[in-house]
């Protein structure tokens, strides 16, 4: 017969497992927004949120943009961009307004600054490497 003390250690053990795989198994509560499946009615103002679509980063996937990304936060984004083109707002100024919230790591095309120069710099860097190494492999085959 196990000691009581045994069980009592075996049930918080499983109930601590219990707890702790709870959150793998839930399930969202809210249905999503009703713009982000659903195309808009005029297809000038859906092209307009579509190509704007096309140029935002999901920033759950990171390589995808919102407009092919299957992420609940894409769809959020989607829905969003899409209800304020139909208010009329400009894609520019609903870019801004990501941009402001959610940083330049949400455009493909972010703008030059001090955070951001890396990102330009780096492929002319890495060509510049790329072309001394081989100048230099060259190089030493020639003698």
């Amino acid at each position: 017969m196990p000691s009581p003390a045994l069980s009592l250690a075996g049930g918080e053990l499983f109930a601590a497992l219990l707890l702790c795989a709870s959150p793998a198994v839930a399930q969202p509560v809210t249905p999503p927004a009703h713009y982000a499946n659903v195309q808009l009615a005029d297809p000038t103002k859906e092209a307009s949120a579509r190509a704007l679509m096309e140029t935002l980063r999901c920033l759950v996937c990171q390589g995808q943009s919102i407009a092919d990304s299957d992420a609940d936060m894409a769809a959020d984004m989607r829905a969003l961009v899409r209800e304020r083109i139909e208010r009329g707002e400009k894609p520019a100024s609903i870019c801004d307004w990501l941009i402001a919230r959610y940083g330049d790591y949400v455009t493909y095309d972010p703008p030059l600054s001090g955070l951001t120069w890396p990102l330009w710099l780096a492929p002319i860097l890495l060509l510049g490497v790329g072309g001394w190494i081989a100048r230099s492999s060259f190089r030493r085959r020639t003698r």
